[in-house]
């Protein structure tokens, strides 16, 4: 298959041979390759040059050092490793793209994992290097730390493991241990690993607790929707409310201290003035804002909640740049040129924009009346977009109270919210209930153009229909009101 780049070479050219869209001509491209979209093509790229690349090297000096070295460990197997290769075969295609998507799904859960391969010669004497990802791995949840582990089957430590299959979950037991040898490298052994897995295997490790989780990913299909290991291994993995909770407390706590003075004035005065009460430094990282949760802050008068901002590619956009779309249909209002307007797929708004989906490109595209395309957003970065933002958010309500012409801001309520339903995105859009607020304006002192959008926002009362199970409490005692 060929390199990504050359397909886009070939499209650009088609491109401009037949004087079509960029993404017209990709879609045409990648069709003629027996592709139906463009993303399709990019993602069998992907997965070619992880299929095509040799298999990591076996580490040799690992292999080297244990060949006189004891397990703590009694010896287990009796499978005969004499003759066997460290690593019987190179990995076939079909299983690097097995790992690759099974790597892809661990991530998605937003929990830290490292692999490890056990060899043949490791597995005859029952001796496991502990890499250095690995140990990271364990020190930083706290599990173990090999650097403070003193020598010697004495210093030995065991640990409960699990190993998860689509069949079954055996528990194990893990060692942990630095042996006597030379300088005592990290090793660690998990008790039956031989019937768990062969040579060559990749075997996540994940840290539930004070236990190990363990998954060969060279037969596991985490990726399956309806995938038995992702349903057992999110048995051990419960989501974690702790910071949800110590969060909701700081938020209770303002509130009994009574009004917050607004730090600014506008539409992101109340969001800027609660994460100083929080203790939250400004800052424009597209981020969460605390620990891993976003904070959505809004005047309980507004009913619109705004989801992320994201430009469009402009790459496949007919118009380049924040700038050229308020050249092309932005107004005069005071001393700015401006365009400030809600963007829907119901109807055009005044400026004749409104949104159309193409399902079959996966393509939200912003049109005019007369103009045509304006820009475009492939769904797959809305999608992104959203989950990055809103893996787990705090959707805060405030009362706004004016005080000799001064706001001030009583917190009333949170919305709890955690894993948007990404694929309901582009539904949500296309039949209106998401909008996107353009925000740009030339300042008429400079010329200087400025953009604070393009907003995607939602109802707060549909919040329900992208986010499985909002719960929203009171402030004022921490009762759930829905």
């Amino acid at each position: 298959m060929k390199n990504i780049s050359t397909y886009k070479k070939e499209a650009k050219t088609f491109q401009k041979n037949h004087s079509l869209r960029l993404h017209q001509a990709r879609l045409l491209i990648a069709k003629e390759y027996d592709f139906s979209s463009w993303a399709e093509l990019e993602r069998a790229c992907e997965r070619d040059a992880i299929t095509s690349a040799p298999s990591p090297k076996l580490d040799h000096d690992f292999i080297n050092n244990i060949s006189n070295e004891n397990s703590v460990e009694q010896i287990e197997s009796t499978t005969n490793f004499d003759n066997m290769p460290e690593r019987a075969v190179d990995l076939t295609s079909d299983i690097k793209a097995r790992i690759f998507d099974n790597k892809r799904k661990l991530v998605s859960l937003g929990r830290d994992f490292a692999t490890f391969e056990p060899t043949s010669t490791g597995l005859k004497k029952s001796i496991l290097d502990a890499t250095r990802l690995v140990r990271n791995l364990f020190f930083d949840n706290g599990f173990h730390d090999y650097d403070s582990q003193g020598q010697g089957p004495e210093n030995k430590v065991l640990k409960k493991a699990f190993f998860i299959t689509d069949e079954y979950v055996t528990e194990t037991t893990a060692s942990l241990y630095r042996p006597n040898t030379k300088l005592g490298d990290p090793r660690m052994w998990f008790r039956g690993l031989g019937k768990f897995a062969d040579s060559g295997a990749q075997i996540a490790i994940l840290i539930a607790g004070d236990d190990i989780l363990l998954v060969n990913l060279n037969i596991s299909d985490l990726y399956q929707q309806d995938s038995p290991v992702l349903s057992k291994l999110l048995e051990f993995l419960p989501h974690d409310d702790a910071v949800a909770q110590d969060l909701l407390l700081k938020l209770r706590a303002i509130s009994k201290q009574g009004l917050i003075k607004a730090t600014t004035k506008g539409s992101t005065a109340v969001g800027m003035s609660i994460e100083k009460a929080l203790g939250i430094l400004p800052n424009s990282s597209m981020q969460p804002d605390y620990n891993g949760i976003e904070l959505k802050s809004a005047r309980n008068n507004k009913n619109r909640n705004t989801l992320f901002a994201q430009v469009a590619d402009w790459s496949i956009s007919p118009l380049k740049k924040s700038a050229d779309i308020l050249d092309k249909f932005g107004y005069f209002r005071d001393d700015d040129f401006k365009l400030y307007c809600t963007v829907s797929s119901r109807k055009p708004n005044s400026q004749g924009l409104s949104f159309s989906y193409n399902e079959k490109l996966d393509l939200l595209i912003e049109t005019h009346e007369d103009f045509g395309e304006v820009v475009i957003w492939p769904g797959s970065l809305l999608r992104a977009r959203l989950q990055q933002k809103h893996k787990e958010t705090f959707w805060i309500h405030a009362e706004s109270v004016d005080i000799n012409g001064e706001e001030y801001f009583k917190l009333a309520s949170v919305t709890h919210t955690r894993n948007p339903l990404c694929n309901q995105l582009m539904t949500l859009i296309s039949n209106g209930t998401i909008t996107m607020d353009h925000l740009i304006k030339r300042r008429g002192t400079d010329g200087r153009v400025s953009e604070k959008g393009p907003l995607f926002k939602i109802n707060k009362k549909d919040l329900s229909l992208i986010f499985p199970e909002p719960t929203t409490y009171s402030l004022t005692d921490l009762s759930k009101l829905k």
